[in-house]
């Protein structure tokens, strides 16, 4: 599925940092996001880095955001098992990993805003997943070192994401704020001083970043051009609308079927783990129900606050933007799988037949993966059709370019809802500036059909 992004070209957005990038260095780029734009230095760190080699970034972004996200979640997945004093047959750890990345990546209303797109990507998809490794380091906190690293890690990539994506962060602080409130109904005695000093830490780390974003220029411009101030965010009016935005998302959510795959996945993990002799559990026994509703707890509550966030920009097309919704679906897909893995553990230990329960969790993974084949098909169909034309178009616009000419037509070329000049009948015209910086020309025009 990665490899589909070889035929994403440039849109929206991406027509603005390119020429900015190529002018004036990622650098120059990050600092247009914190003094003008939103404030998002980390953000900007990340777009530099795939928008500085062009068209070829964008190209390569899927595949690389995919083996990073799926790097991240297979850690993850060794870190919780060790700190449940459990292991399990190679290759079963990555499978879940993979899978989660699955059912993460493609339930959604526009798949190419989620994954294929690098600009969304790296504030709604990636960004959550970069969050998990915070905890990767926790596997090794055995010793007073480990400790200290891991606290120093989580600082870090607490910093990080509070300057890469305000709802991101969000999530982050409710799922650390939740951790630190049950952490005496989770944890055995011996590790609760250091996961309540690891949640705070964490903690810390969010707020730093994200007062280094809000009290930006770029920050409080774009409050001010979206009306997203304090008083703006948390009037009644738009806290109701946010509310009944954020049913509807769940209403979708949780009425896509594919995402029964994690639960299968987890199924699996649960089904084959084994006891991890010489590694004690940190993790009290046998009270599966308690972090089970936490964890749904914090998804709804960090859910609507994400909601609540992003209402300002799409207003009452907040339940349709599900490029969004990722920043806190990555945490809804973990608890799904963690319910999975708890009743695998429960199905074992009753006495089932294994052998048939795993097959069937297996053909339920498969299932989930087969239902998305369609609509990533068609997704490809329409990128492969479009790199075709925009490929021709940005030929035909660098050679007239290069023999002097400074105003030339432009036609439309859209994917998945995505903004292009002279698109939405007309009525966003903006993209075309940044279109013609990257060609070095004055300015485009409208051009009602394609171009020679």
């Amino acid at each position: 599925m990665s490899g589909l992004g070889r035929t994403v070209r440039p849109s929206a957005d991406d027509w603005c940092f390119l020429p900015q990038v190529r002018d004036h260095g990622v650098m120059g780029l990050i600092g247009r996001f914190y003094g003008t734009d939103n404030g998002r230095l980390g953000n900007g760190l990340l777009v530099g880095l795939y928008a500085k080699p062009g068209i070829a970034g964008h190209q390569w972004f899927a595949a690389v955001s995919a083996v990073v996200m799926l790097a991240l979640l297979w850690g993850t997945v060794l870190t919780a098992l060790r700190l449940a004093g459990r292991t399990a047959p190679r290759g079963v750890p990555l499978l879940v990993a993979a899978m989660t990345a699955v059912v993460f990546l493609f339930p959604t209303l526009n798949i190419y805003k989620t994954f294929y797109w690098p600009a969304s990507s790296v504030s709604h998809t990636v960004a959550p997943v970069l969050a998990c490794a915070a905890v990767i380091p926790l596997a090794w906190a055995r010793s007073r070192r480990g400790r200290r690293a891991a606290l120093a890690a989580v600082f870090v990539t607490g910093c990080f994401l509070g300057t890469l994506s305000e709802e991101t962060s969000a999530v982050a602080l409710v799922a650390l704020a939740a951790v630190l409130l049950v952490r005496t109904r989770l944890f055995v005695p011996r590790v609760r001083p250091y996961a309540r000093a690891w949640c705070l830490t964490g903690l810390a780390g969010v707020v730093t970043g994200l007062v280094v974003l809000v009290t930006s220029p770029g920050s409080r411009r774009r409050r001010e051009r979206y009306g997203a101030g304090t008083g703006e965010l948390f009037a009644p009016d738009s806290l109701a609308e946010s509310f009944h935005g954020f049913l509807e998302i769940l209403g979708t959510v949780l009425t896509t079927w594919q995402y029964v795959g994690a639960v299968a996945a987890g199924l699996l993990l649960g089904l084959l783990v084994r006891d991890r002799s010489g590694h004690p559990s940190v993790l009290l026994p046998g009270r599966p129900a308690f972090p089970l509703a936490a964890g749904a707890l914090a998804v709804v509550v960090s859910g609507y606050l994400c909601t609540v966030l992003t209402y300002p920009l799409f207003g009452e097309g907040v339940a349709r933007a599900a490029r969004t919704w990722n920043d806190y679906l990555l945490l809804y897909v973990l608890v799904l799988t963690g319910a999975g893995a708890l009743l695998g553990r429960a199905l074992r230990r009753a006495g089932w037949r294994t052998g048939a329960v795993a097959a069937a969790g297996a053909v339920v993974c498969a299932a989930s993966c087969a239902g998305l084949a369609v609509p990533v098909g068609d997704l490809g169909r329409d990128l492969r059709v479009r790199a075709e034309r925009w490929d021709h178009q940005d030929r035909w616009l660098r050679e007239h370019a290069a023999q002097g000419s400074r105003v030339l037509p432009y036609h439309p070329v859209p994917i998945s809802g995505m903004g292009e000049p002279f698109g939405g009948h007309r009525h966003r015209p903006w993209p075309a500036r940044c279109v013609a910086a990257y060609y070095h020309l004055s300015r485009v025009t409208f051009a009602p059909g394609n171009v020679p």
